[in-house]
């Protein structure tokens, strides 16, 4: 007779199949759908999302819970097993919650928001977007409410994303985080501003994507196991073992913006190609923190793709590249270039020392919204307020203002503070990870990028789910998120490009 662990996995495998099926959706919508299959589309991916919510929130699968209770009590408490019990059973009374028909709806709804805000950002137009919002936050809203008593009413959305850290945390982080952060900006102010205008010419788009598959492809991406397509907002996919997709957005007369999202997307990708194969086909490896997803693309996005030993390897082959266009630009006016800091309207253009500026600004909008204080047809107008108050500036339209990420229509709400959270992380693994490998700089004037991706498999990527994000901050470091690694490395850096 079958263990009980084995008949969890069997059970669980067609969950995951379902939740791949769900995704490969998603992901198809992003990158190759008709756009009049909105509505069908939503209509799809809702049963698929339905009959994966009925099958986690199964009484079967209650009683193989049940039934391995007291198994586990004996089991070391790391173990694969004890950990895939936890995370299932985290996601059983989560999901047990929830009504069948509210997953449905909520599925649907995103299915056609998707699209409406596609033509919304387009156009420029806001109000077409806003009816889908508005039936979207109201969804959210009764979402949070199945999980009452709460401590936040944003509590039951930001577990959604990184479970075990509640609202109020993350707020003391970012109190804590924001004056030092605007500090900085304050003191970079100051100073002479360095030229990042070589950066904003024309540059081929064929080029461009091909430049960026050569970086991947150097720090590990396996082009047998994924493949890379455009889409109006990058993101990662991951399919299971074998079928890791990202994507990028190619701006002709802008090159930072291809070259960094593809690095980006790929260190989430690298992530979930590093899973290890026993935890396949289990919510270990599916339902994964996303503050720590996020340490790993802004990692590879930030710490590697805008460091000098990265660029002293690669910039010669990017001149080669764009005969003409960088001749005349220095090494060091490059790389001073690429970490130009000023405020500015679009997230994902922003430079590091701003950038969580934009996170803060999402999260308290999200926390209004969910609140009730705000309404969604104030929402423009709340957004622009605190880009005036945030960041000095205020957008001239919605398309470069509250219509710029798709993760409202998608119905990611709790989502965005997990960016933040996530380039915390990122620095308090990159001590680690220097104490480690003292030539790592060494390395990377080689575009050698093995003995990095090396250390993350085994530290970070191969466990998948199994720890949550402070649990495994702390296995590693010593210590629970913290924001001063990030600080000392944003402080040190600007310094040398300011002088200040």
């Amino acid at each position: 007779m079958e263990s009980k662990f084995v008949q969890l996995r069997k059970y669980l495998a067609e969950a995951m199949d379902l939740l791949y099926v769900y995704e490969l959706l998603s992901w198809d919508q992003q990158t190759n759908m008709p756009p009049e299959a909105a509505e069908t589309r939503g209509q799809l991916s809702g049963t698929v999302e339905r009959l994966y919510h009925l099958r986690v929130s199964s009484p079967e699968l209650g009683q193989l819970l049940e039934d391995l209770k007291s198994e586990v009590e004996n089991l070391d408490p790391d173990s694969d097993d004890a950990r895939l019990y936890k995370v299932t059973l985290r996601e059983y009374e989560r999901r047990t919650k929830v009504p069948p028909e509210f997953v449905t709806e909520l599925a649907e709804t995103i299915g056609v928001a998707y699209s409406a805000w596609e033509r919304a950002k387009s156009e420029n137009n806001f109000p077409h977007f806003q009816p889908y919002l508005e039936k979207i936050v109201s969804l959210q809203r009764n979402f949070a409410n199945f999980f009452v008593p709460y401590d936040h009413i944003y509590d039951p959305l930001l577990a959604i994303y990184e479970p075990g850290i509640k609202t109020l945390e993350v707020k003391e982080i970012f109190n804590a985080l924001r004056p030092q952060q605007v500090e900085l900006i304050r003191q970079i102010d100051s100073m002479p501003q360095v030229d990042d205008k070589p950066l904003h010419q024309y540059f081929d788009p064929q080029k461009q994507w091909e430049f960026g598959v050569e970086v991947i492809t150097k720090f590990g991406y396996d082009w047998k196991s994924g493949r890379q397509d455009q889409a109006p907002h990058p993101f990662t996919v991951g399919l299971g073992h074998g079928d890791v997709r990202i994507t990028t957005r190619i701006i002709p007369d802008y090159i930072g913006s291809a070259l960094f999202s593809t690095m980006h997307e790929c260190g989430h990708a690298l992530y979930d190609m590093g899973i290890d194969l026993s935890l396949e086909r289990t919510l270990l490896a599916g339902v994964k923190s996303l503050a720590v997803h996020e340490s790993q693309s802004r990692m590879w996005e930030n710490l590697v793709g805008r460091s000098l030993p990265f660029w002293q390897y690669f910039y010669p082959r990017l001149q080669k590249t764009f005969p003409g266009k960088l001749d005349d630009v220095s090494l060091d006016a490059f790389y001073k270039g690429i970490n130009k800091v000023e405020p500015s309207l679009i997230r994902v253009e922003a430079d590091e020392a701003t950038y969580n500026l934009h996170i803060m600004l999402r999260m308290e909008l999200e926390i209004a919204l969910i609140e009730g204080s705000l309404e969604v047809k104030d929402l423009p107008e709340a957004w622009n307020l605190r880009m005036k108050e945030y960041l000095g500036l205020k957008p001239e339209n919605d398309k470069e203002g509250v219509l710029q990420d798709v993760h409202w229509a998608h119905g990611y709400f709790g989502y965005f503070s997990t960016y933040a959270l996530g380039n915390l992380i990122s620095l308090q693994l990159w001590e680690c990870i220097n104490k480690d490998i003292p030539d790592l700089d060494d390395q990377f004037k080689r575009g050698e990028f093995g003995a990095l991706l090396a250390w993350l498999r085994e530290k970070v990527h191969r466990h998948g789910a199994k720890f949550d994000a402070q649990e495994l901050v702390q296995r590693i470091t010593g210590s629970k998120i913290d924001s001063a690694p990030y600080m000392r490395y944003l402080r040190n850096k600007y310094q040398d490009i300011y002088g200040f």
